[in-house]
């Protein structure tokens, strides 16, 4: 028996089995299997002891955008049926959050004396949309534009996988919000008051009709430029109040500016148009409404905020560990051959040695 423990041993020693050989699955790493070729997506987790001490501690810049890009390569590989749904749940989360927005703006004296302050109010409580978005892991397509994009950038998805995504997103979300505003707000009749009404087509008059295509564009930049960076600063939190806090202010700037937000709009503009609306029309929503607040969109999250901090924290660095933990994101197929040649070359192994006659 011990002769047999001790032929183990030093097999164990001289022929060791890689743990990559498993589908899917965490492989731990140390100081000499880190940097062994992966055989398909996983996280790889290390000692815990080597975790951070100061478990409270935002993550810095480049964990943040390290846990971004992870987070892009999750949702880009999500089934699409997921994806979908998750993207109708954001939809009509954020449709609740821009209805208590007409809500709160519903203040004829504010709005005609102080309309500045009566927005800043709105706005303060606006970002428990975007927070319930963020912490049921729903899908916006505006926040796709900076998670898929840095796991492009990153080489961890293809284009084509990044821009399946975002359509398959934006159909979500317009379906959500089309449902929470029709449905559940209009056919509600939460708004059916006669100052509530009127807000309402006020509210859809001032974003649609009163500024110039461009403006509405420049306006999409800067908003998801803003809720981006939300998410961003999210990612940095260790605990549900950091994340919150995180998302919170960025997302109050973006609404205390009267930015365009492409999903936001989705509930904003149709609800207008329910309410009868004489100005606005289905047609010129999609022409001065959803295009360039899209576009915008696109500009402000994809770049200002993915190329930017990509280019400034992960372009050229090694690896980012988060929590210890290491990302093999790279699907190498050529390197299969090699692990089933070695498993095979293992078991002829432990059949000459132990199964021979």
């Amino acid at each position: 028996m011990s002769q047999t423990t001790t032929s183990l041993h030093n097999f164990n020693h001289r022929f060791p089995i890689h743990s990559a050989l498993s589908s899917g699955t965490a492989t731990p790493v140390n100081s000499s299997s880190h940097h062994s070729p992966p055989t398909t997506f996983s996280y790889t987790t290390s000692n815990p002891a080597h975790h951070n001490s100061n478990s409270n501690a935002c993550y810095t810049p480049l964990e943040s955008l390290e846990i971004v890009s992870r987070m892009g390569v999750k949702k880009a590989n999500m089934r699409l049926d997921k994806t979908f749904l998750s993207a109708v749940s954001a939809g009509m989360l954020l449709s609740f959050a821009c209805a208590t927005l007409i809500s709160t703006n519903t203040a004829p004296w504010y709005q005609e004396n102080a309309p500045g302050l009566i927005r800043t109010l709105a706005a303060l409580v606006f970002p428990y949309g975007l927070v319930t978005v963020q912490m049921t892991g729903s899908d916006l397509c505006t926040g796709s534009f900076m998670y898929t994009t840095v796991a492009a950038l990153h080489r961890r998805i293809g284009v084509l996988k990044m821009l399946r995504h975002w359509f398959v997103t934006f159909w979500g979300n317009l379906a959500g919000s089309l449902f929470v505003c029709l449905v559940i707000v209009g056919y509600g009749g939460i708004f059916d008051g006669a100052l509530y009404s009127e807000e309402s087509l006020i509210f859809g008059y001032k974003k649609q009709i009163v500024p110039a295509w461009y403006q509405i564009f420049l306006r999409g930049i800067g908003a998801n430029w803003l809720v981006c960076m939300a998410c961003y600063l999210g990612c940095s939190g260790r605990d549900y109040f950091s994340k919150v806090v995180g998302i919170w202010w960025p997302t109050f700037a973006f609404v205390s500016l009267g930015f365009d937000h492409v999903v936001a709009n989705m509930f904003l503009i149709p609800n207008a148009i329910f309410h009868g609306s004489p100005s606005i029309t289905v047609g010129l929503y999609i022409w001065k409404g959803i295009i360039p607040a899209l576009l915008g969109n696109i500009i402000g999250g994809g770049f200002f905020v993915s190329c930017l901090y990509y280019y400034l924290h992960l372009q050229g660095h090694s690896d980012v560990a988060i929590d210890g933990s290491y990302y093999e994101a790279k699907h190498r197929p050529a390197l299969a051959g090699t692990y089933t040649l070695s498993l095979i070359q293992h078991l002829v192994i432990v059949d000459h040695y132990y199964f021979r006659d």
